[in-house]
C-alpha cells in the first residue's frame, strides 16, 4: 500500500503527539495542519455536540489541503453541571485554551459539592474527512471524579482535577503512556487504528480506477 499522509487537524501539540504514536505502524505520514497550511486559520467550532465539530474540523482542513484529515473534539462532561462544560470545555472561562482559568471556573462551580456528587466524563469523538466528505468517525469515553485541590503536572487541559479511580491517580500524576490506555482519546484512537488500514485501501482503491 502507498503510504499516503495524514493531516492532523489539532494546533495541540500534545493531541498530535497522542495520535502521532498510535498510527505510526500504519502506512502513513503524520503531520499537523501548521506544516503544510501554517496560515490557514482554525474554524469556528459552531457545533453543538463534540461529534459536530470533529467533522466540522476534519471536513474543513480536509477541503482546504486537498489530503485526508483526523480531528478530533473533546471535553469534560460534569454530572453535577448537567454535563457543561462539554463542546465548550477548552474555552469554559472566556480565552481559548485557557487550562488555570478554566480549572479556576471548575473549582468555583464545584465549591462545597460532595465526593459523591462530582462525577465527571472525558469524552472524546474522531472524525476522519477525505474526498468531500465524512469517511468514519468514532468516539471514547472515561469517567472519573473532580477533585477539589490539583494533583500533579502533567497532562493538559482538566487532567490536574480529573481523579481516576482505577488508578488512584489523577491523569496529571501518571506518564503519557499509562494515560493513553485509558483515557477518552486513547481509546477513540485505538478504534481509529483499528480501522484506518481499512480505510486507506477503500481510499487507494479509489486512486487507482
Amino acid at each position: 500500500m502507498t503510504v499516503q499522509r495524514i493531516i492532523v487537524g489539532t494546533r495541540n501539540r500534545k493531541k498530535l503527539e497522542e495520535m502521532t504514536d498510535l498510527l505510526r505502524d500504519l502506512p502513513v505520514d503524520v503531520v499537523s495542519v501548521d506544516e503544510v497550511a501554517a496560515d490557514l486559520p482554525s474554524p469556528e467550532e459552531t457545533g453543538e455536540t463534540f461529534e459536530d465539530n470533529a467533522r466540522l474540523k476534519a471536513l474543513y482542513f480536509s477541503n482546504a489541503t486537498g489530503d485526508i484529515c483526523i480531528s478530533d473534539d473533546s471535553g469534560i462532561e460534569i454530572d453535577h453541571l448537567g454535563g457543561a462544560p462539554g463542546v465548550y470545555s477548552s474555552r469554559w472561562a472566556g480565552s481559548d485554551g485557557d487550562d488555570d482559568a478554566n480549572n479556576a471556573r471548575l473549582v468555583e462551580s464545584l465549591d462545597g459539592v460532595a465526593e459523591s456528587d462530582r462525577g465527571a466524563g472525558y469524552r472524546c469523538v474522531i472524525a476522519v474527512a477525505g474526498i468531500g466528505k465524512i469517511l468514519y468517525t468514532c468516539q471514547g469515553e472515561c469517567r472519573g471524579v473532580i477533585l477539589d485541590k490539583p494533583r500533579g503536572d502533567g497532562g493538559f487541559g482538566y487532567d490536574p482535577y480529573f481523579y481516576f479511580p482505577e488508578f488512584g491517580l489523577t491523569f496529571a500524576e501518571i506518564s503519557r503512556e499509562k494515560k493513553a490506555a485509558v483515557s477518552h482519546r486513547g481509546k477513540a484512537l485505538r478504534e481509529l487504528q483499528r480501522n484506518m488500514e481499512g480505510l486507506l485501501s477503500i481510499l487507494e482503491n479509489r486512486k487507482t480506477r
